[in-house]
């Protein structure tokens, strides 16, 4: 499987940020994670079925890394996955659809409530997300004997990428040892249907 771009782009700037922050003793309070859970993927196009709305749900990941130079303010670069739905419909007499993959990085503004609990932050998160939404068109094939039924062709491909308003929000407990574990909701508004996911994230700050 290869790793995106972007992503390796993240891990290698963690990698420089980590070293930084070792000899630096983390002034800015920078940590990296990674995490996974539960996205929702939509359509929101029903013009004549095409591509059709679908309502899904699909395993999403995360790769992110941050600063939270005080107390109640933060800074966090991510890229998420959403995952890839397949969803094939009904046109005249044909059997055809396509499936949508949205990917995006973001850069995040964090807020932290003040709360007096020293171990449990509430958070908020604004920004940005350069959302890159991959769009396969299927036909339907007849089945072949001993192979698969029914048998989806891909016919087309097309990316639409758009820089677009992202948000969400969480809770996060911290342990010993820089370890924090974090539990949020993150959704980038899209004209195709907003993705969104409830993802849980382990979290080292150095």
């Amino acid at each position: 499987m290869r790793i995106p771009k972007t992503l390796a782009a993240l891990f290698a700037i963690a990698a420089c940020g980590a070293s930084v922050a070792a000899f630096a003793d983390n002034p800015v309070g920078f940590y990296v994670g990674a995490g996974a859970g539960e996205s929702q993927i939509r359509s929101d196009d029903s013009n004549y079925g095409y591509p059709g709305y679908y309502n899904d749900y699909q395993t999403a990941w995360q790769g992110l890394i941050g600063i939270r130079p005080i107390k109640l303010v933060g800074l966090e670069a991510v890229y998420i996955d959403f995952g890839q739905p397949s969803r094939h419909q009904n046109f005249d007499f044909n059997v055809s659809g396509s499936d949508s993959h949205p990917t995006a990085p973001a850069l995040f503004a964090v807020g932290y409530l003040p709360i007096p609990i020293p171990f449990i932050d509430i958070f908020a998160k604004a920004g940005a997300a350069r959302l890159s939404t991959n769009v396969t068109d299927f036909v339907q094939q007849a089945c072949v004997a001993g192979g698969p039924c029914p048998y989806f062709v891909p016919t087309s491909r097309h990316q639409v990428i758009d820089t677009r308003f992202a948000y969400g929000a969480g809770v996060q407990s911290k342990f010993p040892f820089g370890l924090i574990l974090r539990g949020e909701y993150t959704r980038i508004s899209s004209p195709f249907g907003d993705p969104d996911a409830l993802l849980v994230s382990a979290l080292w700050q150095f």
